[in-house]
């Protein structure tokens, strides 16, 4: 009998004040989501809720993580819900530049 292949692969999560990534052996064929799961990442961070957490692979999201299957030596990342949309924070920290700019 053969034994299933298995891949080395990562899984990180990060909050301001905490950080963690977990290396883990997974067979081969594992998703991202299941990876998010063996990790046990959740035993960390008590409040990540692994269904609806959006996840990628080194900052490239992942659209379908229940579908996506891992390579070795890949990087699992979830993400937090942005707080303010990215685009309007510098749109409004040029508006104030400008502002400040003018009443120089």
């Amino acid at each position: 009998m053969v034994a299933d292949k298995t891949i080395a692969v990562e899984v990180a999560y990060a909050l301001p004040q905490k950080q963690k990534i977990i290396s883990l052996s997974v067979p081969e064929g594992t998703t991202v989501a299941e990876a998010a799961r063996l990790s046990g990442i959740t035993e960390h961070f008590p409040d990540l809720n692994l269904d609806t957490s959006p996840m990628g692979i080194f900052g490239k999201a992942v659209p379908r993580p229940e579908e996506r299957q891992l390579c070795a030596g890949e990087r699992v990342e979830i993400y937090r819900a942005l707080i303010a949309d990215p685009k309007e924070v510098r749109k409004q920290r040029a508006a104030r530049a400008k502002e400040t700019k003018a009443e120089d």
